[in-house]
């Protein structure tokens, strides 16, 4: 029998927001398996146990440049350890900086663009500066970079919220697209950019959810499952894919609906959150959570 640990219910705690207890009833029923259990969650509780992609927990601040002709941008994500250091002027600077020269140098990956020149020295050795400037650490996690014949727009919502769009069509048009992904946070531009293993997922939870009985005991004809299970996983391919999802400023229209209007077409976009699946320091859950797995980690 597997043995499940401290570390494995706060693993799945963070992932899933669910409780402790019924964390380590999921572990323990997949028998030690993280995916598994997650699933058995979302089984139990629904939608509270998928909660990993909205649990901002980590601080940092997002930043986006787009050149001055409009076809090459950059989103950049950098991390640091507070809010206070991410409102450091110093910081914001650096955070610019990067974005700009991600946009200008094309760098293949963030250990390239720590060897890129900045200032007197790199990306690296500024970063290393900074860090003994402000007495905190801080790391470059990720960036996105679009190179386009079309246009890009971009929307940055309160440095933690950041979209940059490929796009056809008017400037309001890019903004207003920019503005929706911020909102609603797809996953992707249509159903072919969601993989086949989170559909798969989707299918399983949406079939063994359909396949209890009803409130008489009574067990549902195949037929009718069948078709429950398509209409649910159907409806979360619209919930998560950007050109099925409805409007935000006119949720009367699908966003395909309201480029067809506009004669506007969106290639791709980029999508950061800062600290996204990134579990915060300050957040201890290690007493609450011995408690529950009753052994420690």
């Amino acid at each position: 029998m597997v043995q499940i640990t401290a570390s494995m219910v706060k693993e799945l705690r963070v992932k899933t927001d669910a409780p402790m207890m019924e964390c380590k009833k999921a572990l323990t029923e997949a028998e030690g398996d993280m995916a598994r259990a997650e699933e058995i969650l979302r089984v139990k509780l629904g939608n509270k146990a998928s909660k990993a992609a909205s649990r901002i927990t980590a601080e940092g601040l997002v930043a986006v440049h787009i050149s001055d002709d409009g076809r090459r941008g950059a989103l950049v994500e950098v991390n640091c350890e507070t809010d206070f250091v991410a409102k450091n002027d110093d910081f914001i600077g650096f955070v610019n900086a990067l974005a700009a020269l991600v946009a200008e140098e094309n760098p293949a990956d963030v250990a390239a663009l720590n060897a890129l020149a900045m200032g007197e020295g790199t990306v690296e050795s500024t970063r290393a500066a900074l860090v003994g400037k402000v007495g905190e650490n801080m790391s470059i996690r990720r960036f996105e970079r679009f190179e386009t014949a079309q246009q890009l727009a971009s929307y940055v919502h309160g440095g933690r919220i950041g979209v940059l769009v490929d796009y056809s069509g008017s400037e309001e048009t890019g903004k207003d697209v920019a503005m929706h992904i911020a909102a609603t946070r797809p996953r992707a531009l249509d159903a072919d950019g969601i993989s086949a293993e989170e559909i798969a997922v989707e299918r399983s939870v949406a079939e063994q959810k359909a396949a209890e009985p009803d409130k008489s005991g009574k067990q549902k004809p195949a037929e009718l499952i069948a078709r429950i299970v398509e209409g649910t996983v159907q409806k979360f391919l619209k919930e998560v894919t950007l050109l099925s999802q409805p409007f935000v400023k006119n949720d009367k229209q699908t966003v395909a609906q309201m480029l067809k209007e506009r004669d506007a077409r969106v290639q791709r976009f980029a999508l950061f959150v800062v600290g996204e699946g990134i579990e915060r320091r300050s957040e201890d859950f290690a007493a609450e959570v011995a408690a529950a797995a009753g052994t420690q980690s």
